[in-house]
């Protein structure tokens, strides 16, 4: 898959976000100047490791078969984020064992852009590259005294991806403009679930209480943390998050956990109806429903627009092929490339000449009922607010026991001691 929430793993995350702020000093000078930098000949590798899929396969192929290339590369791919962050954190602390080039995904980005940890990154920052992405996930990547530790790979606007057929069945419209309609605002949307559910028994209206919280929360202010990032979770934007969620959770959900063998095994029993989806979710739902007829996907989010994920492709400091490493990070992260990307796994560009050159196409993706999935996602890119939410160097981890909260609900806890539960463990993150 090609995003893995690290709710699944909150607690245990918790701990790792304190290795990632100590790794400086577990390591010592292990990075930097002091790794001796070797170059790479044509019949050397560079090495990178990325999570779930990138849609680099075909371009790294692009890349060694041509003879003019200055090195060879390959690709280590890891199943999950979770994985994968576990394996990173630990490496960065060891001093050793990471490839050339490491994927961070967006959400956990801000631990490793924390004092100490960002120095186990090589500077990428080259004037030739400003404004060749969105500004907001530009800055994503970049400490505060403006250090660039990762490229932006991709960026994650919000539609809404639905079932004609079973919309039909409910006696909704199917044309994707008239649907687009019934997304207007959290409260068209879950109006218009609560007929749906009335119509067709057996089938929820969305796939996951985790994911409604997490498109919700890609709305809010500051969820988490304030400003100068002290720990907040008493606000009203997460706590009303938090409740909307729980009131629907019985009637409207799958109460799936997101990932789970439960949640893909409802894309094929008809198990729901609607889901957000950014465009590295396409490849989610064609994987777990390759037969499945009737997926469409709306111009539309409620509330108006969201960004949900985006990844960065960073270079550790203790790699011993740095220049290397930055060039190719360079050339994955260009126009040709992140268009690439997207028609191979719908990872959305970052990329600005990509996203332009994107939405002029209006090529149909056969599977979506022939959407021009790329122009969908162009108009949903517009509707994204590039301040929201506001991420601090605890949101990843915070957001895990968010999550955890939430499928607490799901699995019968009243809603009032679980928020206590999640208070509590957010007051012992260190």
């Amino acid at each position: 898959m090609r995003k893995n929430l690290s709710w699944r793993k909150g607690l245990a995350l918790g701990a790792v976000a304190t290795l990632v702020v100590g790794v400086t000093a577990a390591c010592g000078s292990s990075g930097g100047s002091d790794t001796a930098q070797k170059s790479l000949g044509k019949n050397d590798t560079l090495t990178i490791t990325t999570f779930g899929d990138f849609g680099y396969g075909d371009l790294i192929k692009k890349w060694n078969a041509d003879p003019d290339r200055p090195f060879k590369v390959h690709e280590t791919q890891i199943a999950e984020w979770d994985t994968w962050k576990q394996t990173l954190t630990s490496d960065l602390q060891a001093g050793t064992g990471l490839t050339d080039i490491v994927a961070i995904e967006g959400d956990a980005m801000p631990q490793f852009l924390a004092d100490g940890a960002s120095d186990q990154f090589v500077d990428l920052s080259d004037s030739s590259l400003d404004n060749r992405w969105v500004d907001y996930k530009a800055k994503a990547g970049q400490t505060t005294d403006g250090k660039q530790i990762g490229y932006p790979t991709d960026a994650g606007p919000e539609a809404v991806c639905y079932r004609a057929d079973l919309f039909k069945k409910a006696g909704l419209p199917t044309d994707r403009a008239q649907v687009a309609k019934l997304f207007d605002t959290w409260d068209d949307y879950f109006k218009t679930g609560q007929e749906f559910v009335k119509k067709v028994p057996g089938t929820k209206w969305y796939d996951s209480s985790g994911s409604i919280a997490q498109a919700m929360l890609n709305q809010a202010k500051y969820p988490f943390q304030t400003k100068d990032q002290k720990v907040d979770v008493d606000n009203p934007d997460l706590k009303q998050v938090y409740d909307t969620v729980a009131k629907y959770a019985d009637t409207l959900s799958t109460k799936a956990v997101q990932w789970s063998d439960d949640w893909q095994a409802n894309f094929t029993d008809n198990g729901f109806a609607t889901m957000p989806c950014p465009g590295w979710m396409f490849a989610n739902i064609k994987s777990s429903a390759p037969k499945v007829k009737g997926w469409d996907i709306a111009d539309a989010f409620p509330g108006g627009g969201g960004n949900w994920g985006g990844s960065f492709l960073a270079v550790p400091t203790q790699s011993k092929h740095q220049d290397e490493a930055k060039q190719f990070a360079n050339w994955l992260t260009d126009q040709a490339q992140e268009v690439g990307a997207f028609e191979k796994a719908g990872a959305y560009p970052a990329n600005i000449a990509a996203e332009e050159q994107l939405s002029k196409s209006a090529k149909p993706d056969p599977y979506f009922n022939n959407a021009p999935t790329a122009q969908i996602l162009a108009n949903r890119a517009k509707a994204v607010e590039p301040d929201l939410p506001f991420k601090g160097d605890k949101y990843s981890d915070i957001l895990g026991l968010f999550q955890t909260a939430i499928q607490r609900v799901d699995e019968g806890k009243s809603p009032e001691s679980s928020w206590k539960t999640f208070v509590q463990a957010v007051s012992q993150l260190s």
